[in-house]
């Protein structure tokens, strides 16, 4: 299997900057309340200084969603839906070990993050511009079709495990409790996003070798070096 970016993702989006993991020997019987403990603190540091509108990281993906034609109040990258709501909630619901420390490391570098259960990935997953005839599964159980042109995450059965790009996963590839092997990936666009995805990919990789025991492969992609094989 690989992951990675279309040739016109790089074309359009020059700055983007993105990482990719994987690992296996992911179970749910684990505590994370001690590891996301600083991350959140580090969110909550960058919140008193302003809102998450205001983060450069944020900022830039706004202006991404602008260019493919969406209004940014309206679809909000996943890292600005986060912060968002632990603003307003002191706290985000529990949902998965991993998820839980997925979210806490997003927020704290208020860039996005994607967890898709590899077992449920067809052949590849790939960042591209949708023909139209792809299917989305949504955690409510319903099936819909991107539009054409829109960026999705598609795999090689045209099933989109995320819609306008950061903005929302599919229920298909969602982490579960028989979850083993994962594929992680977070991308930014602002100014120094090539070196705060390499730190956010180290800090996670540690995270997840003192935690599982993982020993997590990973790639910082772009356009020379585009794809990861897991």
């Amino acid at each position: 299997m690989h992951f990675g970016h279309s040739p016109e993702i790089w074309t359009a989006f020059p700055e983007l900057a993105a990482g990719a993991l994987f690992a296996a020997g992911i179970g749910r019987d684990v505590s994370v309340e001690s590891r996301i403990g600083k991350f959140n603190t580090t969110a909550q540091s960058r919140l008193a200084a302003g809102p998450e509108s205001e983060l450069p990281e944020i900022q830039a993906w706004r202006r991404a969603f602008s260019k493919m034609g969406l209004k940014p109040t309206q679809y909000r990258c996943a890292s600005e839906q986060l912060l968002r709501r632990f603003r307003q909630d002191k706290a985000l619901p529990r949902i998965h070990p991993l998820i839980d420390l997925c979210n806490a490391v997003s927020m704290a570098f208020a860039i996005p993050i994607a967890v898709f259960d590899v077992a449920h990935i067809a052949d590849h997953l790939e960042v591209r511009h949708a023909g139209g005839q792809e299917t989305y599964l949504t955690f409510a159980g319903e099936i819909e079709h991107p539009e054409a042109g829109e960026v999705i995450f598609a795999d090689g059965a045209d099933r989109a495990h995320a819609r306008r790009w950061t903005n929302r996963q599919s229920g298909t590839s969602a982490v579960r409790d028989d979850t083993k092997a994962v594929l992680i990936v977070a991308e930014a666009l602002h100014a120094s996003a090539g070196q705060d995805v390499g730190k956010l990919m180290a800090a996670l990789a540690d995270e997840l070798d003192a935690i599982w025991s993982s020993a997590p492969k990973i790639a910082v992609l772009g356009p020379a070096s585009p794809r990861l094989e897991f």
